[in-house]
């Protein structure tokens, strides 16, 4: 559909003519055409923008930085881009009580400089934090390798506001850490894609930045010892912050293990971690943890980047499985997996048969209780469903969509089952 004019007049009546441009093919998820870009400068403008297209019927595409605009499935409809950039503020910094409210358009290489004039952080490890903002991490889900030791991203976030598509402002949450009152939307909005509604801000909590750290690395004949090593060490009493797996078809297979603290410490835990591995061949570098933003370079159309969730013991099956699919194909795959079981992987090949390859991958991780979702497949050749098997969960989750979108103004189609 084509905006009227009349329409994009009021769009500019609420935020200013300035604000508002026609979009362009970089503004719109794949396989969509978003048809004006508009830019809110407060809260009260997103809930007011939000508002005039689900009383229009208009489909809304929030956006941050724009880096996981591909993700997940391509939008049903798209015809209003609504951009975070301009709530780019760190509103509050309590350092002392170790929280720190910011808007969703600030990005998180900012974010993390403000708070490290502190000596603080915010223990999280996204994908391309010089653009990533705050909103979109947070309906992304996006964390990386240290969740093993501060937790995933749901347990960082203690508050947010969210503009509704009804335009209601609500908020849940607050400045201290162990607030539990109300009903919990920081939870019900991280990993959403935007769904539910547009978050405006988020409320933090911070963690002292660490002085000193050490990356161990070590390698493994083949996957079973290395499973073995890293069960090893997540049994062990090592207090490492970080531990990741890369591995890929050209036969390479080594892990990263971080350490924080101080000189003393880290040289005991070096002894600890030789120790406990048998083995003199620890070396010391810590290039490895851009390992999984690597994954994204020199993408195509026939290269697929899927996100894998399995149980840490089934770490050594899934790469099998990898191994198995290259090997019977000829293509070529790379993955980089932390502790926990979550992990990337990278396969490619002719786009057809990689779609093939990577959804035997994706029934071998659901029949052992886990989950893949694609979030790069650029080839138009067919439409893929992202996210696989939805669960027993779906009913409950299109409720809540119903509950807060009922007219489908947000991203409609992009999440799991269609929602």
């Amino acid at each position: 559909m084509t905006i009227p004019q009349t329409i994009d007049e009021q769009f500019r009546t609420i935020v200013g003519a300035e604000h508002v441009r026609a979009a362009t093919a970089d503004d719109s998820p794949v396989g969509t055409n978003c048809k004006i870009a508009v830019s809110p400068g407060t809260e009260k403008e997103v809930a007011a923008v939000l508002a005039r297209a689900n009383e229009l019927g208009l489909a809304v595409i929030p956006c941050g930085g724009g880096t996981k605009l591909g993700w997940g499935n391509p939008p049903e409809r798209a015809d209003v881009l609504v951009s975070l950039s301009r709530l780019d503020r760190i509103i509050e910094h309590a350092w002392a009580d170790l929280t720190v409210v910011v808007e969703a358009g600030c990005t998180m290489e900012h974010l993390q400089n403000t708070l490290a004039n502190q000596g603080q952080r915010l223990a999280l490890d996204c994908l391309w934090p010089e653009k990533a903002t705050v909103g979109g991490v947070l309906s992304t889900n996006d964390s990386g390798v240290l969740r093993l030791r501060y937790g995933a991203l749901r347990d960082l976030v203690i508050g947010v506001t969210v503009a509704l598509p009804d335009g209601t402002l609500a908020s849940s949450g607050g400045k201290v850490v162990k607030n539990v009152a109300g009903y919990d939307l920081p939870k019900f909005v991280t990993g959403a894609f935007g769904t539910l509604g547009v978050i405006t801000r988020a409320i933090f909590r911070t963690h002292p930045v660490c002085r000193e750290s050490q990356t161990l690395s070590f390698t493994a004949a083949d996957v079973e010892t290395m499973q073995v090593k890293v069960l090893a060490i997540q049994n062990s009493q090592l207090a490492h912050t970080a531990l990741q797996v890369r591995a890929s078809s050209d036969g390479s297979l080594e892990a990263d293990v971080l350490f924080e603290g101080r000189g003393a410490g880290l040289q005991a835990q070096e002894k600890q971690l030789q120790a406990l591995l048998r083995m003199a061949g620890v070396t010391r570098e810590a290039g490895g943890w851009r390992a999984r933003e690597q994954l994204w370079n020199g993408v195509g159309g026939e290269s697929v980047i899927a996100k894998v969730v399995v149980l840490p013991s089934k770490l050594a099956t899934t790469l099998q499985k990898l191994q198995e699919q290259g090997s019977t194909g000829g293509f070529a795959w790379k993955a980089v997996m932390q502790a926990t079981g979550i992990g990337c992987i990278r396969v490619d090949g002719p786009a057809g048969p990689v779609l093939a390859r990577v959804a035997e991958i994706r029934n071998y991780v659901e029949a052992n209780g886990g989950s893949l979702a694609i979030l790069h497949f650029s080839a138009n050749a067919e439409r893929i469903d992202c996210w696989g098997t939805a669960g027993d969960s779906l009913a409950l989750m299109q409720a809540v969509k119903c509950q807060f979108d009922p007219k489908r103004t947000l991203n409609p189609g992009r999440f799991v089952g269609g929602i």
